[in-house]
Formats: C-alpha cells, structure tokens, sequence
C-alpha cells in the first residue's frame, strides 16, 4: 500500500482514479467527473470501456486522496461533491524559474530581437525582455551598449516573429511597462500607429512628386512652334 501524501491539492492519476470510483463506489458520473476534474462524457466513455481500456484503477483512499468518510458522504447524497484530502506538511516551494528555453537553432536570434525591444519599446524593463527572449541582463546591456560581439551585424527584429514569443505576451509586457510609467497603453498604441501610418504615407508623396516633376521635358527639341512653320514656307 503506498503512503504517499497528496500535497499538491490535485489527482496524481485523475483517470485510473475514476475508473476506481466506476468500479467500487455508487457515485454519479457527475460527482466523479467533478473531482477527478475530467467532463461527464469522459466519465461515460470510461464506463462504457471506450477509452482508457486496460487501464487499473488507483484507490484515492489509499492514496491518501479521499477519506472514507468523505466518500459515504457523497455516496448518500448525489448533490454532494466530494472534496480531495489535502496533508497538513507544508507545501513543497517550487523552484524559482530561470530563461524559459530556446531552441539552439534560435539561439542566435536573441540579440536581433533585444535590439528591436530596445528600439521600439523602451517601456519593456530588461527583466521583462528576459523572459520573452530567454535571455540574461549582461546580454541585453551589451546590446544596448553596442559591446555585443556580432553588433555589426544585428538586425532588429520582432521576437515574436522569430519565435522567441507570442504576440499577446509581447502585447502584455508593453502593456504592463506602459501602465508602470504611469501611461494609458491604449493611447500610445494609438499614437504609434498613427506615426507609423504617416511615415508610410511619406515615402509614397515624395515619389508621386519626383514623378509629376520629373518627367522629360521634349520643349527644348521642339524649338518655336512659329519659327518651325514659316522654315517650312
């Protein structure tokens, strides 16, 4: 029998624990598939051999995970839920999480994507750049310092279109930088469109101006209009 203490809050095996209370108790489907935290066609499934076959039953009781006296007491009432038993150790401390992981192949991108944080979202504190990229501080101040070794060659580029992010965890973290200076994120995102609409619009009046300004004058091989037709009396 283990002796294994439920320290979590939560099924260590939420399947074969209802396939357990299918076989040993007269719960409902409903109770089961509350507690195990799975949908009432999966509890069906289950039942009925669909899924999960061949799969063994893990006891909760023994397990430490339910009480007897907590199952007695759903099993009498079927409007009841039942409720997991928790251990009275404390909670184990989760490791502090470091860089998330990158890919080697991606690995190089990082100082493209630092460079384009740097210079399109000063808000973005280098704690925050940290985590999009899974970078470190030393990294990110050499790029900003311009003491990177491939600085000569970096090319600013969007994180999340490398990959190294999503788009709506990019969006949060300026959002979140924003707000920490005190700024509406909706109304610089507003400005920075606007901005980004005009400096577009820019390039494409000059061209339309060099274009009707441009155009080759053929007035100087004509000559006067008169003095050609009375040549040619």
């Amino acid at each position: 029998m283990s002796t294994a203490l439920n320290i979590t809050g939560q099924l260590l095996m939420p399947k074969a624990t209802a396939v357990w209370l299918i076989e040993h108790t007269a719960l409902t489907f409903g109770q089961i598939a509350e507690f195990v935290a799975l949908t009432e066609i999966e509890i069906e499934a289950l039942a009925d051999g669909e899924i999960g076959r061949g799969l063994v039953g893990r006891n909760p009781i023994e397990h430490h995970e339910l009480t007897q006296e907590e199952l007695d007491r759903c099993q009498a009432d079927s409007s009841a839920s039942l409720k997991i038993e928790k251990s009275s150790l404390p909670p184990v401390k989760a490791r502090a999480k470091g860089p998330r992981y990158t890919p080697v192949s991606k690995r190089g991108d990082k100082p493209d994507a630092i460079a384009f944080i740097i210079k399109n979202n000063t808000e973005i504190s280098d704690a925050q750049i940290s985590k999009l990229v899974g970078t470190t501080k030393p990294t990110i101040t050499a790029v900003r310092e311009r003491t990177h070794p491939n600085t000569p060659n970096l090319r600013p580029r969007h994180p999340a279109e490398l990959g190294l992010c999503t788009w709506q965890e990019y969006e949060k973290a300026s959002d979140k930088g924003l707000k920490a200076q005190g700024k509406d994120p909706e109304e610089v995102k507003a400005q920075r469109l606007a901005e980004q609409q005009a400096s577009l619009q820019q390039p494409e009046e000059e061209s339309e101006g060099s274009q009707s300004s441009g155009g080759f004058d053929f007035s100087n091989f004509l000559g006067d209009a008169g003095s050609f037709t009375s040549s040619e009396d």
